[in-house]
Formats: C-alpha cells, sequence, structure tokens
C-alpha cells in the first residue's frame, strides 16, 4: 500500500473541508485547490495537474453543461406560468383538505422535477399558510410531507442538478437513475413525510408566521393535465430510450430504435421539453417572446455556480484517477470486503454534515467513488443504486451550516430547537430510508 497516497487523499479532503466551512471559500475555488494539494503530495508535475484540471472539467461539462442549463430554463418557464401552484391545488381538490399532507407529498414530488428545492417550496408555502388557516393544524402537518416530496425528488430524481451531476462523474445512464430514484423515493417521502408529519404535527404547533403575496402567477393559468404531460415528456422519453438500449423493450427495427435513441437521450428530450414549454406554458399564457427570453436568461444564474461546482468535482475526480489514490482505495475496499454501496453513503454523510451542502457533498462523495468503481464490473443498475446512496447521504442531518435549515426555519417561524426536532429530523430519516430502501433493492436484484 502506497502510504504517500493515502496523505494525498486525507491532506486533500481536509484542505478542501477547511476552505469551504472556516475561510467560507466558494466551492468551485476550493475543489480545484483540494485537487491540486492531491496532485503535489501526490508526487504529479505542474504540466500534469493542469492538464488533468482541463481533462476532468471538460469531461464532466461536456454532459452536465447542457442538461443542468435546459433544466434551469426548463423549470423557470414552469415556475411563472404559474405551473407549480397548479399542481398543488390540484392535489388538494382531489385529495381533500382532510388528507391534503397526501396531496402535499405528491405536489412536492412532482414540483421538485423541474423546479430548484428552494424555489418550489417558496412558490408553495402559501398553500401550506392556507391550510393551517383552514384546519387550526401546526403548519408542520403538512409542511414536512411538502418538504419530504420536495427533499426526495430534489435528490433522487434527475434532471435535478445532483443527481445528473453524480451520474455523470460515475458513468451511468440516467434512465436508469430516474428509475431506481422514484422506486425509492416513493416509500421514502411517504415515510418521512406523511408519517414523520404526522407524528411532529401533534408535538409541535406552528402557525403561521406572515403572509405572502404570492405573485408569480400569470391571469392565464396552464391547466393540470397540460403542466403534467409536459413534466412527463423528458422522463418518458429518457426512459423510454433507456429500456429499447437495454433490449428491456424489445424492438426489431433499426430505423425506430435510432429514432429513440435521438429524442431519448437528455438533451434531445429536455430541448423538446423547452420547447413545449416555451410555446405552451409561455407564449399560450399571455408572455411576449421578451419575457420569455428574460426568464430563461435569469434561470442561466442558479444554474451556471451549479455547473461550476460540478466541473470542479470532475476535477477532483480526475486527480485521484491519475494519481492512482482511486485504485489504490479501490483494492483496500475489496481486500476488508467493504460494500461501495455502504461507502459511498458514509462518504457523503459525512461531507454532508460537515459542510452543509447536498450538492457538494454529492459531487464530493461521487469524485472519491468513481475511481473505484473502475476497477470494478458494475452495470447500470447497481451504478444507479450506488448514485441513490450517495443522494441518501447526502441528505442526512440537514442543521445549521445547511442554506434549507434556515428557509425552513424563517418561512415556518419556528425556533432553531424546533427546527432540529422536525426539519432536521425530517432529513435524517429520509436518508436512512432512501439507503435501506435501495440497499434492499440492490440485494434482491
Amino acid at each position: 500500500m502506497d502510504y504517500n497516497l493515502i496523505l494525498a487523499l486525507i491532506i486533500g479532503i481536509s484542505v478542501l473541508l477547511f476552505l469551504i466551512i472556516k475561510l467560507k471559500l466558494h466551492a468551485f475555488v476550493s475543489l480545484l485547490i483540494a485537487s491540486i494539494i492531491v496532485g503535489i503530495v501526490a508526487g504529479m508535475q505542474p504540466e500534469e495537474m493542469m492538464k488533468t484540471i482541463q481533462t476532468g472539467m471538460a469531461n464532466t461539462l461536456g454532459f452536465v453543461a447542457t442538461v443542468v442549463g435546459l433544466g434551469a430554463m426548463f423549470g423557470a418557464i414552469l415556475e411563472h406560468s404559474g405551473g407549480a401552484s397548479i399542481i398543488s391545488k390540484m392535489m388538494l381538490k382531489r385529495f381533500g383538505v382532510e388528507k391534503a399532507p397526501i396531496a402535499m407529498v405528491i405536489s412536492g414530488f412532482i414540483v421538485a422535477i423541474p423546479v430548484f428545492f428552494e424555489v418550489a417550496f417558496i412558490l408553495l408555502v402559501p398553500m401550506i399558510y392556507a391550510l393551517q388557516k383552514q384546519t387550526g393544524k401546526s403548519l408542520l402537518t403538512f409542511a414536512i410531507p411538502l418538504l419530504a416530496g420536495l427533499a426526495v425528488t430534489h435528490a433522487f430524481i434527475p434532471p435535478t442538478p445532483g443527481p445528473i451531476a453524480v451520474a455523470d462523474i460515475i458513468g451511468v445512464d440516467l434512465g436508469w437513475v430516474i428509475l431506481i430514484g422514484a422506486i425509492v423515493g416513493l416509500p421514502t417521502a411517504i415515510i418521512s413525510g406523511l408519517f414523520f408529519g404526522k407524528y411532529i404535527g401533534k408535538k409541535i404547533f406552528a402557525k403561521i408566521p406572515f403572509e405572502l403575496d404570492n405573485g408569480n402567477e400569470t391571469k392565464l393559468s396552464p391547466n393540470f393535465s397540460t403542466v403534467i404531460t409536459i413534466i412527463s415528456v423528458p422522463i418518458f422519453l429518457i426512459l423510454l430510450n433507456t429500456f429499447i438500449s437495454s433490449e428491456i423493450i424489445p424492438v426489431s427495427s433499426p430505423k425506430i430504435v435510432k429514432f429513440i435513441q435521438l429524442i431519448g437521450h437528455p438533451f434531445s428530450a429536455l430541448i423538446i421539453a423547452n420547447i413545449l414549454a416555451w410555446y405552451i406554458l409561455g407564449i399560450k399564457q399571455g408572455f411576449t417572446k421578451a419575457q420569455l427570453l428574460k426568464i430563461t436568461m435569469k434561470s442561466m444564474e442558479p444554474a451556471g455556480m451549479i455547473i461550476l461546482v460540478t466541473g470542479a468535482g470532475g476535477v477532483f475526480k480526475q486527480f485521484l484517477v491519475n494519481t492512482g489514490v482511486g485504485e489504490m482505495l479501490a483494492q483496500s475496499l475489496a481486500g476488508v470486503g467493504f460494500p461501495v454501496l455502504v461507502f459511498s453513503f458514509i462518504i457523503a454523510a459525512l461531507v454532508r454534515i460537515t459542510q452543509g451542502s447536498a450538492t457538494v457533498a454529492m459531487i464530493t462523495s461521487a469524485g472519491l467513488v468513481s475511481p473505484l468503481l473502475a476497477q470494478m464490473n458494475f452495470g447500470d443498475f447497481d451504478l444507479a443504486c450506488i448514485v441513490i446512496s450517495i443522494a441518501a447521504g447526502s441528505s442526512i442531518f440537514s442543521h445549521v451550516n445547511d442554506s434549507g435549515f434556515w428557509l425552513v426555519n424563517q418561512y415556518l417561524g419556528l425556533s432553531e430547537k424546533d427546527t432540529f426536532k422536525s426539519w432536521t429530523m425530517m432529513t435524517t430519516i429520509l436518508a436512512l430510508v432512501g439507503f435501506t430502501s435501495v440497499s434492499i433493492l440492490s440485494a434482491i436484484f
């Protein structure tokens, strides 16, 4: 065993956490600095290190930048058209006030597919305020199910940025990640959202802290079926491509296979979704072309940061590959019989608890785990399970170093203690149930 490589890994991760936590340096710069430190300690030459940065960034962003950018534009149009609110209102209408927590879980689960977690929560907060007023029950009875639905989809199901980035770094077909993420995500959202929400709603009474002016909706609102159809289009096309390429659905005609591969690739599927959203949720709802251009350009601001951090995560991964750290770690784990699924969860959880950001935890963990997988013969199913294991670990124990903690704290008017008891506990249950579910799924199949 090369102890110099072990030292390179330990120092690299320590520097990364120090820069993010103590110096509050942006994750993009921190990941690049940590990568270079790994290279220096491992004995790489300067020219080789610079080439590794270029290779790692290019290999990662070729896919991620396109998908995250298209996803952000799609979500922004859905947000401004009032489509997110339409989903929650229809869910409430279908389930009724008595079963409102179920409606909130499903609303969160669907809305977070195209819309960023924070934005989706703020958009749907007026719904849980209205429910609290109408029923007199604790705000947590409705908020925790909503938050669980949002958090599960945000972490487990592409085209949200986290799982897209991890899938690309690990090298797994996105359709498999969507499939496994949905299978694992549903029971996870039910247990952490419905069951825990019902319990904590009886323990902690929270009322509306302030009124919101929900000014995002247009005068012309799209109908529920239209919004659901448009959201479903890219997911359906990506899954169809996966099933046909994997021969789960046999197709004899090569021309049909090629056509499905074209429109079912994440690039094409999201381009199609954007065109549909631009026209049906934009032009037909009364938006001008100039307004839509402004909306989509604005959506690139948060997407840009995610893209850069993901690229830096790809650089970190490339350093681990090129220095041989990944291979050494893989051999060590294989020697002691330590499962990669468990290792990926633990690493993601440790990074998440230490520095707060779920996205950074996912990307850092993927960079560490990816080189191990090159030494093992895993298929797409197993790789997708590892992606979800990382997603589960990166969701655990959200506390004071996570912006989500304070978002929930402020919008629900909770004390820090009650935020720990409700939101932090919910994210921990979500992570543990998600990991347990994907472990069972992996063991069975």
